[in-house]
C-alpha cells in the first residue's frame, strides 16, 4: 500500500505511526521544505509537495490541508482522499460514538460529556480536534467503549461517515480564509449529520438558525438543547425531562455561554444514562479547560483571566458578559476580516464596566474605526509587540476590584505562534507581577 501523508503535525504523526503499523509505504508530503521527517520515511517537501499524488493508493489529508488544494493539483483523485476521522469511523469496533461540532464550546462540551460518562461507569475515550488522535486509542476499543470526538470544520469537510450521536453547538462565521464562504463552512459541519441513519440522534442549539440547519441534514431524531425536550435553564437550574441536574450557581464554569455547553452535554449524556448524581458531581467540579476564561491569579486586588482561546468576536463578547466586575480587556490580533461591527457595539453596550480596551495586532486599526462608529472611545492602540509591554499597559489601566481579561477575539498569528503561546506568555508575565 502506497500512502501519501499530506501534512505532518500532531495528527499527521499519529497517522504515520498508524500506517507504519499496517506495513504501508508512506511518503510525507508537506509544504515546509525544512520539515523534520522521521528517518527512513520517504518525503516530498516544499513547493511541489502536492505534485503527482495520483500515483499513490491512498492520499491521507490531515486536517489543516484543504481538500480543494489537493484536487486542484491532482484532478480526479477524490476517491483516494481520506482522513483520520474517516478511517477511525470506518474501523472502530464500537458504534457508541458522540461527535461534537460548532464554532465555540466544542472542547468544553466534549470534555464534560466524557467526564460525565466516566462518572457513570462507562469506559470513555476523548479525541479529535482536542489534541488526541483517535487512531492512538483505536487498538484499545471494544464494542462497549464510548468515544467522544471534538470535530472542526477542517476535519469534517469531506467526512464519509457519521456518528450515532451528533451535536452542533452555536455556529457563527469563522475560518472564512479556509472555506470559500459561510455556506461552505456550514456545509462542512453538516457532514457530521448527513451520513446518519433514521435511528441516530441529531442534537443542536435551539437558538441558532445555522445549528438548526446543520442538524437538519440528519435523517435521525432531532433534539434541541437550551429548549425542551433537551436540557434547558428553568428557575436557575439545568433541567431535563423534569429532573434538576445542577443549579447554575453551583457551576464553576464562568459565563452564561457555558450554560449552553452544559445543556448540550447533559442532553447528550441523558440519551446514554440518566445518572443524575454522576452528572452533578462533574458539573460542580469542572472549572474549564486551559486558555478558556482561565483565572490566573489576583494581584493588587485585580483578577487576571486568560481567555486566549477566544479567537472570534463572538467569543470575546461572551467573555465580556461572563466577567461581572469592571474590566480592562486586551483585544486584537491577526485580522481574517470577519464582521466585527457587533463586537464594537457589544463593547459600547458594556461601556459602564469596560474600564479600557487595549487594541493589539494587525486588527487594531480596523477595530478602532468600528469602535468609533459604535460610540465607544475608551480604547488605546498598543503598538508593543510583546506580552510584557501589553500587560504593563493593562495593569496601569486597572484599579483594585477590576479584572484584566485577555480575550482577543482574533487569531494570534503575527504577534504569537498560536493561541497556546499567547496564553502561556500572558500567564507567565502575570505570575511575575
Amino acid at each position: 500500500m502506497q500512502v501519501a501523508l499530506v501534512g505532518l503535525e500532531v495528527e499527521g504523526r499519529a497517522a504515520l505511526a498508524y500506517w507504519q503499523r499496517l506495513g504501508a509505504a508512506v511518503t510525507v508530503c508537506d509544504q515546509d521544505a525544512d520539515k523534520q521527517v522521521p528517518a527512513g520515511t520517504d518525503r516530498q517537501l516544499g513547493e511541489g509537495y502536492l505534485k503527482d499524488l495520483g500515483r499513490f493508493d491512498v492520499i491521507w489529508r490531515t486536517a489543516g490541508i484543504n481538500p480543494d488544494s489537493i484536487l486542484q493539483a491532482n484532478p480526479g483523485v477524490q476517491d483516494k482522499i481520506t482522513t483520520t476521522i474517516n478511517e477511525f469511523l470506518s474501523q472502530s469496533p464500537t458504534k457508541h460514538i458522540i461527535g461534537i461540532t460548532g464554532t465555540k464550546g466544542k472542547g468544553t462540551t466534549s470534555t464534560l460529556i466524557a467526564k460525565m460518562l466516566e462518572a457513570a461507569g462507562e469506559q470513555v475515550y476523548l479525541g479529535g480536534n482536542i489534541g488526541v488522535s483517535p487512531l492512538d486509542f483505536l487498538p484499545n476499543l471494544t464494542e462497549n467503549s464510548w468515544v467522544v470526538l471534538e470535530l472542526s470544520s477542517f476535519q469534517l469537510a469531506d467526512l464519509k461517515y457519521s456518528p450515532n450521536i451528533a451535536i452542533c453547538l452555536m455556529v457563527v462565521p469563522e475560518h472564512l480564509n479556509w472555506h470559500n464562504d459561510m455556506d461552505d463552512y456550514i456545509l462542512a459541519k453538516a457532514q457530521l449529520f448527513e451520513h446518519q441513519t433514521s435511528s441516530d440522534l441529531a442534537i443542536y442549539y435551539a437558538n441558532n438558525d445555522d445549528a438548526r440547519t446543520i442538524a437538519g441534514y440528519s435523517p435521525g431524531l432531532k433534539i434541541p438543547y437550551f429548549a425542551e425536550p433537551g436540557a434547558h435553564i428553568a428557575d436557575g437550574a439545568v433541567v431535563i425531562a423534569g429532573r434538576e441536574i445542577v443549579r447554575t450557581d453551583e457551576l464553576k464554569l464562568l459565563g452564561e455561554h457555558n450554560w449552553q455547553n452544559v445543556c448540550a452535554a447533559v442532553t447528550a449524556v441523558w440519551q446514554v444514562t440518566q445518572n443524575v448524581e454522576a452528572m452533578h458531581s462533574v458539573l460542580t467540579a469542572f472549572s474549564g479547560l486551559e486558555h478558556r476564561l482561565e483565572p490566573v491569579r489576583e494581584v493588587g486586588g485585580v483578577q487576571y483571566y486568560n481567555d486566549s482561546f477566544a479567537a472570534t468576536p463572538d467569543a470575546a463578547l461572551a467573555a465580556l458578559a461572563a466577567i461581572p466586575q469592571p474590566k480592562v480587556i486586551i483585544l486584537g490580533g491577526f485580522d481574517r476580516n470577519l464582521p466585527i461591527g457587533h463586537l464594537a457595539r457589544g463593547l459600547a453596550d458594556h461601556q459602564r464596566d469596560v474600564r479600557k480596551a487595549i487594541l493589539i495586532g494587525a486588527s487594531a486599526s480596523r477595530l478602532a474605526a468600528e469602535l468609533d462608529k459604535a460610540g465607544f472611545s475608551n480604547y488605546t492602540q498598543e503598538p508593543a509587540k510583546d506580552m510584557a509591554a501589553i500587560l504593563a499597559h493593562a495593569r496601569q489601566a486597572a484599579q483594585p476590584g477590576d479584572a484584566v481579561l485577555l480575550s482577543p477575539g482574533f487569531p494570534s498569528f503575527g504577534l504569537f505562534r498560536d493561541f497556546v503561546d499567547r496564553g502561556e506568555q500572558f500567564k507567565q508575565h502575570v505570575r511575575q507581577l
